[in-house]
């Protein structure tokens, strides 16, 4: 259960608003780094990295293939 804070002094409540407000300055800097890291994963360039890495196995397993072919 939430229960209201009981204050005794102007001093706790200054202390508590304090609190809240480094809170809430540290939920938005969590924020915005969140974005840019998924702003950076949109990116075309991060998009090729992930089908050059694709191109590359699929490559590697057709020149295997004909390799193995002239093998046998």
């Amino acid at each position: 259960m939430n229960t209201k804070p009981v204050f005794t002094s102007f001093e706790e409540i200054d202390h508590r608003l304090r609190i809240l407000k480094l809170q809430r300055q540290i939920e938005l800097e969590q924020m915005k780094l969140q974005v840019k890291g998924a702003k950076n994963n949109i990116v075309p360039t991060a998009l090729m990295g992930g089908v050059g890495k694709w191109s590359k196995r699929l490559l590697i397993s057709f020149i295997s293939r004909k390799i193995l072919r002239k093998l046998t």
